[in-house]
């Protein structure tokens, strides 16, 4: 009797530890179901699924770093609950039914660092992580400097399509106006800083000390700074001050913990800003998160309104994502574009030097703002064209003339590129009462020279409100890749590799061999190794892509 009773003791705790683990199981099992019904539609964001078994096999086979630098802790590319914006790649247009195209500019470089995150762990990214014109935008080119009181130089360039050689290729390059810390007007920083339990990675709170420590140490005298942070509530950790000393300490004793509310962190940053206004000065809120907002606003909405909102305040916004797996690319670009701002993805000290270091100059200070650019094709010339990248920028034409319609902003020795896959032919369209210059007549050879386009930009100073405008019509030629200037060869390498990894129905004949060729006859001085960094890049998608 003794022994059954020992025995029926040890059943009973038995079945009770099994049912605690099939209550959790079953308790999981819903909460996927739960995720999976509530999928977001066509248009929507969208969450990138977890690798396969086979994709899992080669990451766990790689020892290699993620980008250039100090590693921080496992940072294997397991983008399960991730979000990317859906792309829906830009189609060609007929120039006779539609002479102008019209988009705002953009500095971002997020995805191309994001991009090398994958390819470093031994997986391809997820299509919608790649945004072309960011890749093409990592990279600085060896444009003309600026003259005079325009802020950027415009520098164009035509070829024959590196991939379709029945097309041609329009290289558009800005530069802007380089300038030194020590020349640029003093700054009223506010640091919001996400502390979240989910920003205890290693890759993710320590690095972003470690990255704000190097932007601080790039400040003068004449610049202040303060730092909220926001878990499941925000607080003012320090007051504006330019005591560097009090700065790094405040940055060294944060830790993580909490849920994150970023709506009340954002409201308390952008209120601390403003209080501590300098007028004529450089006000802007640096955002460093993960992007996982799951207290108070949340939706992508919400937070966009507020950020639209915020911007009328003269307060500029930059966003620096750090980590993986709950990683909300998809929030955080919306909020730079919405912001006035800048985006940038940190995932290696190295690339924090680039970002925060090499280039603070860039990410703090604003040259032109609202720059657009409209162009308008000769139907004598093209048929049709199609605008790589750039899709989340695309404008009404009829916004180009509107100094209401926000646009991107230009900082401090930052270069712009875009381009154009266009074919021969044309004629004129219904063009919302805007004037038109060459469908006014019929098409011909002879009328408006070699004339292929007219390139218009507009632009702001920093602190006005006014547009200025700058028109430069683009030649056509003959000119093979072969013969094309460094840049557009670089360039459209680089796009050329965004086709290839999207798997672009638009890619035509695109290869790895024809952007390898294309990169070792463009690296010109590479004195960073960026260009040689972006080759092994090509080659380690070369592999996985089989």
């Amino acid at each position: 009797m003794k022994q059954w009773s020992v025995t029926r003791s040890q059943w009973l705790v038995g079945f009770l530890i099994f049912s605690i683990f099939f209550s959790a199981c079953s308790s999981s099992q819903s909460s996927n179901t739960a995720i999976s019904q509530n999928a977001p539609s066509r248009g929507e964001d969208v969450a990138y699924s977890k690798p396969t078994a086979a994709a899992n096999s080669a990451s766990n086979t790689s020892s290699i770093a993620v980008g250039k630098g100090t590693p921080y802790g496992d940072q294997e590319a397991d983008a399960k609950g991730e979000r990317y914006a859906e792309i829906e790649e830009n189609p060609y247009l007929e120039t006779s039914r539609a002479p102008l195209s019209t988009f705002s500019i953009d500095v971002d470089t997020a995805s191309y660092a994001n991009v090398r995150r994958f390819l470093n762990q031994g997986q391809l990214p997820p299509k919608d992580a790649v945004r072309i014109e960011e890749l093409i935008n990592y990279f600085e080119y060896d444009y003309p400097s600026p003259v005079g009181d325009v802020p950027f130089s415009v520098h164009t360039d035509v070829a024959v399509c590196p991939w379709n050689r029945k097309h041609k290729l329009v290289h558009i390059g800005l530069q802007g106006r380089k300038v030194s810390l020590d020349d640029v007007p003093p700054s009223n920083l506010v640091f919001l800083l996400d502390v979240s339990g989910s920003m205890s990675d290693p890759n993710k709170l320590p690095l972003l000390k470690d990255s704000l420590q190097m932007l601080v140490n790039q400040l003068s005298s004449k610049d202040r700074v303060a730092i909220v942070v926001y878990a499941g509530a925000s607080g003012l950790v320090l007051p504006s001050t330019n005591n560097k000393s009090e700065i790094l300490n405040a940055l060294d004793d944060l830790s993580a913990g909490g849920s994150t509310n970023g709506g009340a962190g954002i409201q308390l940053a952008y209120r601390v800003a403003l209080d501590n206004f300098i007028q004529g000065g450089n006000n802007r809120v640096i955002l460093a998160t993960d992007g996982d907002f799951n207290v108070g606003l949340s939706s992508d909405n919400e937070l966009v309104n507020l950020i639209e909102n915020k911007r009328k305040s003269g307060v500029f916004l930059s966003v620096l994502g750090f980590g993986s797996g709950n990683y909300n690319d998809s929030m955080m670009e919306k909020l730079a574009d919405k912001g006035n701002g800048n985006y940038a993805y940190i995932d290696t000290t190295e690339e924090a030097r680039k970002a925060l270091g090499q280039q603070a100059a860039g990410t703090l200070y604003t040259i032109a703002k609202d720059v657009k650019i409209q162009v308008e094709f000769n139907p004598a010339k093209v048929a049709g064209y199609r605008l790589i990248g750039y899709e989340n920028r695309v404008m009404a034409n009829r916004d180009f003339n509107d100094d209401k319609k926000d646009a991107g902003d230009i900082g401090a020795g930052h270069s712009v590129t875009a381009l154009y896959e266009v074919v021969p032919a044309g004629q004129p369209l219904e063009n919302d009462g805007i004037e038109l210059k060459y469908s006014k007549y019929e098409p011909s050879e002879t009328r408006f020279g070699k004339e292929m386009l007219t390139l218009k930009l507009r632009y702001k100073e920093p602190d006005e409100n006014a547009s200025k405008l700058l028109t430069v019509g683009v030649m056509d030629n003959d000119k093979t890749i072969e013969m094309a200037s460094q840049n557009l060869k670089f360039a459209s390498a680089v796009a050329q590799f965004g086709l290839l990894l999207r798997d672009s129905r638009f890619k035509g004949n695109a290869s790895f061999s024809n952007i390898n060729n294309l990169v070792e006859n463009s690296m010109g001085d590479d004195l960073r190794n960026y260009r040689g960094e972006f080759l092994e890049l090509v080659r380690k998608a070369q592999r996985l892509k089989g």
